[in-house]
């Protein structure tokens, strides 16, 4: 008798699952974007800009300036709803190759940044439980590979524990604010320091220093573009997650650094590479670094468990289009992308035990800002060359909202630059070293794709 055809498939077969709503995509931006940036840029905000309404005004411009990425990009996701985040949009606007580039240092960088914070709860952690105290690296691969194993068993597990680490999150940060208010009476928002007294930078200099630590502290905004094909309505969630999420961030940052200024003043907060921790032990006194340390934990574990959920995506959508090896696209009957899944732990777990994450880090930060660059030229180039496509959304205020975005990108590329040389001199060597890795992939996936014909 004669078998079905489906009969051999492979009990692991599978596809993604469209499945997330806005809740998801609320969870993932704000679960991927708070973490240790507000403990570092208050600190360095109020070393610029030294009076409580500059302080708090650059955080309102750098929500402005992440809304108007997150009504651009709105547009780029509903009119190309795949997974896969900036690697899908580069390569419908600008092509394989630079879709090649994107997609290889955003996957790094995804890896890279998930190593990272795996430390730094490895080191809260030995801090916390002293039997952990010395096993940096051992704790880190293990919160790596524990995430991962939860993330195995499907979309619906790892979309259930963002949206629990994002809420605990949430409620940690308001409640330290609301406890601010309760337990000190005291109040930094009317102190400040003359204009006069900036630190060798005239005031645009130390407005743009300033707004760059902040356009930092907001990345990851739009996380929910690495899931375009797993949202249940794109034309609606996911503009609805990137708003929403942009509204979301700048309201608890503002809240946050203004519960900052209510304990501590502008000096105080000044050069602080830890102004929140500072201000914890004010208001909790000899508990106030316990109390910090478990709320950086909890917010870093559901960085962690964002990074995973978005990078096994990118290999996902490479290997989908051709660019990597048909066997990263393989996903298991919960909707996870296995493969992906599995090599972005494994390099996670290679910066965790080299301790390279900080190089990588450093250079990706160069394309973090130029794959906002990409992802604006990209809305422009797709509305000239398709002016007729389907766009459910719209960006509002096209082309002044769009190019205003493009304009501050630029801007903030230029003096990333300037800024950081070495490491935007590695960025280029790199950049110049992919196109031969690119010819390279291409020929080895043709010869694949000849032996398998052949057998």
């Amino acid at each position: 008798m004669t078998m079905p055809t489906n009969a051999a498939a492979p009990k692991t077969a599978g596809k993604l699952l469209r499945v997330l709503g806005v809740g998801f995509g609320l969870a993932v931006i704000i679960g991927n974007t708070i973490g240790a940036g507000i403990l570092r840029t208050p600190g360095d905000v109020a070393t610029y800009l030294p009076t409580p309404a500059l302080f708090l005004g650059v955080w309102v411009v750098g929500g402005f300036y992440a809304l108007l990425g997150a009504i651009s990009l709105s547009e780029l996701g509903t009119m190309l709803p795949r997974s896969g985040g900036y690697y899908v949009f580069a390569r419908r606007a600008l092509g394989e190759y630079a879709a090649f580039t994107v997609g290889w240092t955003d996957w790094l960088a995804q890896c890279g940044t998930t190593a990272a914070v795996a430390i730094v709860i490895a080191e809260y952690g030995g801090e916390l439980f002293r039997p952990l105290a010395g096993h940096t690296v051992l704790t880190a691969s293990s919160v790596t590979v524990a995430v991962a194993v939860l993330q195995w068993h499907g979309i619906r597990t790892g979309s259930m524990v963002q949206n629990v680490t994002t809420v605990l999150k949430t409620v940690a940060f308001l409640a330290l604010v609301a406890a601010a208010f309760i337990f000190r009476h005291g109040s930094g928002l009317s102190s400040g320091i003359p204009l006069s007294a900036l630190r060798g930078h005239s005031m645009w200099a130390a407005a743009i220093l300033a707004l760059q630590a902040v356009i930092y502290s907001y990345d990851g905004w739009y996380g929910v573009i690495y899931f375009g094909e797993e949202v249940r309505d794109p034309a609606h969630d996911i503009p609805r997650s990137m708003i929403y999420g942009v509204l979301s961030l700048t309201a608890i940052y503002l809240l946050v650094n203004v519960a900052l200024l209510h304990v501590l003043s502008i000096p105080q907060i000044a050069g602080q590479t830890m102004a929140l921790g500072t201000a914890t032990a004010a208001i909790f006194g000899a508990r106030g670094h316990t109390i910090l340390q478990i709320l950086m934990i909890v917010s870093m574990l559901s960085g962690i468990n964002a990074y995973h959920l978005m990078a096994s995506r990118i290999p996902f959508a490479m290997s989908k289009d051709g660019l990597l090896s048909r066997h990263a696209s393989k996903v298991n009957l919960g909707g996870t992308p296995t493969v992906g899944l599995f090599l972005s732990t494994i390099v996670a777990l290679t910066f965790i035990l080299s301790g390279k994450f900080e190089i990588v880090l450093s250079v990706t930060a160069f394309y973090f800002v130029a794959d906002y660059l990409m992802a604006y030229t990209a809305v422009f180039v797709l509305r000239w060359r398709e002016p007729h496509a389907n766009r459910p959304f719209r960006a509002w205020g096209y082309p002044w909202t769009t190019g205003l975005a493009w304009i501050g990108s630029l801007g903030f590329l230029v003096a990333a630059i300037k800024e950081d040389a070495r490491n935007s001199e590695y960025a280029l060597i790199s950049l110049a070293l992919s196109y031969p890795l690119y010819r390279l992939t291409r020929v080895i996936l043709r010869r694949q794709n000849k032996t398998v014909e052949a057998a």
